[in-house]
């Protein structure tokens, strides 16, 4: 259903980078100059409920709805206070039987994501240190795949550009808060129909996906000498327009769609081999209008290393 499953995960150890549509577990650090992290990460994501408007409702003919990711990302330092990353996912979908028969899954490689992250604020004290980011965000389809065929479709078949700021203070015995805020620009996606209703007749085969903002707030802890961290989050995305899913009619990529979501992650860097990780979450949509009342489980590897030696 639109962008719901839509998670675009970067994580690297160490230094490492994050960025996502809905969570942004690592985005209190940075790359070193000359560093490269690559991510091989793997997400599982279902539901049986979804939210028509604001009602709750069960799945019924689809069943239970499954998706799988398979995502291979890259982060570089250009200097110590630029970072740029790049992401690339691959994307399946299906039912649980029965459906009916009616439902075939989709499955392809789904948006190439392409980013900057920069550190704006940095200051120590005895008791800590606050430090203060910005992001930019630009995606694009890479293949064919038909966004409006809901809900399996493996993304929204639209360009998109997200702005954030990210501030985060870390306490000198490890806790540490983070807060962020965004906007995600949405452009328009051809489905392979030339008439649709969206509170009124459009006679076309473009539709206008809505943009969204976009809030998260972050309580983390780093343990075993900075070797592992977990941390739990609270997201919310919040639709600037769009439409409600009409009765006994599929989603569609106009569709107005709000969505909060509480998570829980965990990271570990192992110290030999050096530069090797492990990172792990678990993530629910709690309430939602015109979304799923999705849980989603992922787990990968990464591993970082010096193509140069950092200059001063």
């Amino acid at each position: 259903m639109k962008n719901y499953f839509r998670l675009l995960t970067f994580l690297c150890a160490g230094l490492g980078a994050h960025i996502s549509w809905a969570q942004t577990p690592t985005d209190g650090l940075m790359m070193a100059r000359g560093e490269i992290c690559f991510l091989l990460n793997f997400e599982y994501g279902e539901f049986d409920h979804y939210w028509e408007g604001e009602t709750l409702r069960k799945n019924g003919t689809i069943a239970k709805v499954q998706r799988r990711t398979a995502m291979v990302m890259a982060a570089y330092g250009i200097t110590k206070r630029l970072d740029v990353y790049a992401g690339l996912p691959y994307v399946s979908t299906n039912s649980t039987t029965p459906n009916g028969g009616k439902f075939a899954g989709a499955s392809g490689i789904q948006d190439l994501a392409l980013g900057l992250k920069y550190e704006a604020l940095r200051l120590k004290s005895d008791k800590g240190q606050l430090t203060a980011f910005g992001s930019v965000l630009f995606s694009t389809p890479v293949s064919n795949y038909l966004s409006d065929y809901q809900p399996y479709s493996i993304g929204i078949g639209a360009p998109q550009i997200a702005w954030r700021g990210i501030v985060e203070y870390e306490w000198i015995n490890g806790f540490y808060a983070r807060g962020q805020g965004g906007y995600i620009w949405k452009g328009y996606t051809q489905a392979e129909r030339e008439y649709y209703y969206n509170d009124g007749s459009y006679y076309t085969s473009w539709m206008d996906v809505p943009s969204a903002w976009t809030y998260e707030a972050v309580v983390g802890k780093w343990f075993m000498n900075k070797s592992l961290r977990t941390e739990l989050s609270y997201n919310s995305s919040i639709s600037t327009s769009g439409d409600d899913i009409r009765a006994y009619n599929a989603p569609q990529p106009t569709n107005k769609v709000n969505m909060d979501r509480i998570g829980a992650f965990a990271q570990y860097f192992f110290n030999n081999p050096k530069g090797l990780g492990l990172v792990a979450s678990y993530s629910r949509v709690i309430n939602g209008r015109n979304a799923p009342e999705l849980s989603v489980f992922s787990a990968g590897v990464t591993y970082q290393f010096g193509l140069s030696s950092p200059k001063n």
